[in-house]
């Protein structure tokens, strides 16, 4: 056994109590589900849209290539999936909307007009809708397009800013594409628009990415949502890897570089607001679905209703004859004690980088500290704490990495098992984590 899965089994026992978590192939009964919305005063959404241009070789994302034949038939069923929580849902007020890929802007102008617009008709939407997109697609005809849509975040994957790491990226531009984008972009008045930029890549030296970041913060995105290149053993980087994910060296490489850029933006009036996000002071935050409950339509849209998690298949075709034959499209649920609840609140508030007390009594009707106290004294001692209140606390950049490094143990070991194997198999019996 190596020392990562040891460390993994020690750990979730100690958090969820739980020796293993197993995924198995059960659909939840409509009346389950029923009740699991009574008990929920908002929730989140997310949307998936499968279908890209071509498929990025470090991409672990759920795609397929675009064919107008199979969209056109994907707008029905989500259309048709919409109709079945729209009466479970019953007015609760959506407080997140994202839309996710795959490459959502591949989808403008046939047919994610429509899901949208029977989205706002069948939901309570009390929120903005935030949007990924892909810079190829950030035309003038297209911002416009998206603007019309009431889009008001959008991110958009730049992901290198010189030509020889985006090539190794197989990205279809370069660097000037990327810059005549962002400043077409910056200028449509989306109230935060967010570029994802991967750094740690093959033979990047520190230099360069001083000089990428320092290039980055100059052009007026409102937010930068800066990651290391992960290697996922289903994608075609993770196949030909020569060093994984918990390579030590890697681990060090990946804190200092993360370090100068965090030097970078702080500079530039950004602040932290996630594990890898830096956002303008003042402006709204672009996220993705953190919100503590939320549901998920689409291939292979995931939902977090308290009690249970479930996912549907990520097979698109799979996906349309599932739900063309009036049956829900799960392809995997696990049923959540408290302590993995738990355990899962933890997780993504350690991923925005601050908690609150509170918030944990009024989700489960217990004391934070009862919980996690002991974990928060320790988090001190380390110096992984900036701030402790008493009801708020907020990690420091030292524990906002460190903490986020631990909790990849699980989050990529879990994501290579789920998604590698929903990739391969439509309707899998079971999946062990």
């Amino acid at each position: 056994m190596s020392l990562a899965t040891f460390s993994r089994n020690r750990i979730r026992k100690l958090l969820t109590k739980e020796s293993s978590m197993v995924l198995e192939s059960r659909i939840p009964a409509y009346e389950s589900l029923e009740k699991e919305f009574q008990g929920i005063n908002e929730f989140g959404l997310y949307l998936h849209i499968p279908f890209c241009r071509q498929i990025c070789p470090y991409c672990p994302y759920n795609k397929e290539i675009y064919q107008p034949e199979a969209v056109e038939m994907y707008t029905r069923a989500v259309i048709k999936e919409i109709d079945f929580y729209s009466g479970l849902f019953a007015g609760k007020p959506v407080t997140s909307f994202n839309i996710g890929g795959g490459t959502p802007t591949t989808m403008l102008g046939s047919g994610l007009g429509d899901i949208l617009e029977h989205i706002f008709k069948s939901f309570n939407m009390q929120c903005e809708t935030h949007m990924e997109s892909h810079p190829n697609d950030l035309t003038p005809d297209n911002l416009n397009t998206i603007r019309s849509l009431n889009i008001e975040h959008i991110s958009t994957g730049i992901e290198a800013l010189q030509d020889k790491y985006l090539r190794i990226l197989k990205r279809p531009y370069d660097k000037e594409g990327i810059k005549a984008a962002i400043e077409r972009t910056v200028n449509k008045g989306f109230k935060c628009f967010n570029v994802d930029f991967i750094f740690a890549l093959p033979g990047q030296t520190y230099a360069e990415l001083e000089q990428a970041g320092y290039e980055l913060a100059g052009m007026a995105t409102d937010q930068v949502a800066a990651y290391p290149l992960f290697y996922f053993p289903y994608t075609e980087m993770g196949e030909s890897a020569k060093k994984g994910n918990y390579n030590i060296s890697n681990i060090f490489k990946r804190r200092r570089m993360l370090r100068i850029l965090e030097e970078i933006f702080y500079g530039r009036d950004y602040e932290r607001t996630s594990v890898w996000a830096f956002t303008k002071k003042g402006v709204p935050k672009y996220c993705s679905v953190t919100v503590p409950l939320y549901v998920g339509l689409g291939a292979s849209g995931g939902s977090y209703l308290r009690n249970i998690f479930y996912i549907n298949t990520f097979n698109v075709a799979e996906y349309i004859k599932r739900v063309e034959d009036g049956k829900m499209p799960i392809a995997l649920s696990l049923d959540l004690s408290e302590s993995m609840q738990m355990a899962w609140w933890l997780y993504w508030r350690v991923y925005e980088t601050r908690f609150k007390r509170s918030d944990f009594r009024e989700r489960f009707g217990k004391e934070f500290d009862e919980v996690y106290g002991k974990y928060v004294k320790l988090f001190s001692l380390f110096g992984y704490i900036k701030k402790d209140d008493g009801n708020e606390v907020i990690l420091s950049d030292r524990g906002i990495y460190w903490l986020h490094a631990l909790e990849d143990l699980f989050s990529l070991d879990y994501i290579s098992k789920l998604w590698g194997t929903s990739k391969q198999e439509p309707w899998p019996e079971k999946v062990v984590l």
